[in-house]
């Protein structure tokens, strides 16, 4: 059965959407099966891995608000990861949940039809703590919140773990933080290594041992539709993306 894990951070610009990317990716390498879901309206994990978002037939959208079954909304990728999609058209689903029968579950009963298919599902929320991200941490197994390397690093942490606890006590009481990775870090800076410092005192053994360094290589990625391991695989981000998935693998063994 799948492990489920949103990557969560109601800041925007933290690296989420790479992160769930090039992650998906690299797990796929270890020959792992991997679905990504797409909960962002911007839908940029989907074109991320090469899927033409304004063409595709079914979206996540369909799935949430008409009760598609989300096997006929899957796109296949070249990188080994299945994608569950998303469009603009996600923009309106805030809006239609909330007047919508069981508004915070429909996600996680989506997904019991997919689970046995995978070994991990990978949740890409949108930056906002609205009924998207709601639905996503109650359909999850654990979450991944990815903090950038800069002054305001915690700052939001705080209510997006309000936000974790509310979604624990009432609605998925299992879930669970499964770690922190510190995107965008540049060695060359003190900034740099005195915000690792200071995330390392607060949350401990949950911040992973691998940084994300700032990459050009990485960031041009996206624009070929390509993750990193497929983009330039004798890359240093290439690299660090499959030490980050290697750590996790290992943290669930």
């Amino acid at each position: 059965m799948a492990k489920i894990i949103a990557i969560a951070n109601q800041k925007g610009g933290v690296g989420k959407t790479t992160t769930t990317v090039n992650l998906s990716a690299s797990l796929a390498s270890y020959n792992k099966k991997v679905l990504l879901i797409d909960c962002d309206p911007q839908g940029n994990a989907t074109s991320g891995l090469g899927i033409n978002k304004s063409t595709v037939a079914k979206t996540i959208y369909n799935v949430l608000i008409d009760g598609t079954d989300p096997k006929y909304a899957l796109q296949m990728t070249n990188y080994g990861v299945t994608v569950l999609p998303a469009n603009i058209n996600l923009a309106g689903a805030e809006v239609e949940l909330v007047v919508a029968m069981a508004r915070e579950s429909r996600l996680r009963n989506a997904l019991d039809q997919l689970r046995n298919d995978y070994d991990y599902i990978l949740i890409d929320c949108p930056p906002s703590l609205g009924l998207l991200t709601i639905n996503s941490l109650t359909a999850a197994n654990s979450i991944i919140i990815p903090i950038q390397c800069e002054f305001y690093a915690l700052e939001g942490m705080t209510q997006l773990l309000n936000t974790i606890d509310s979604v624990k006590s009432s609605l998925n009481p299992l879930l669970a933080i499964e770690g922190i990775i510190m995107t965008m870090y540049d060695s060359r800076t003190n900034l740099s290594q005195q915000i690792v410092e200071d995330v390392r005192q607060h949350y401990g053994y949950l911040v992973y041992d691998t940084l994300v360094p700032r990459s050009v290589r990485l960031a041009e990625a996206p624009s070929y539709g390509m993750p990193i391991i497929a983009y330039d695989k004798k890359s240093k981000s290439a690299e660090i993306y499959l030490k980050l998935a290697e750590e996790i693998l290992n943290r669930n063994n």
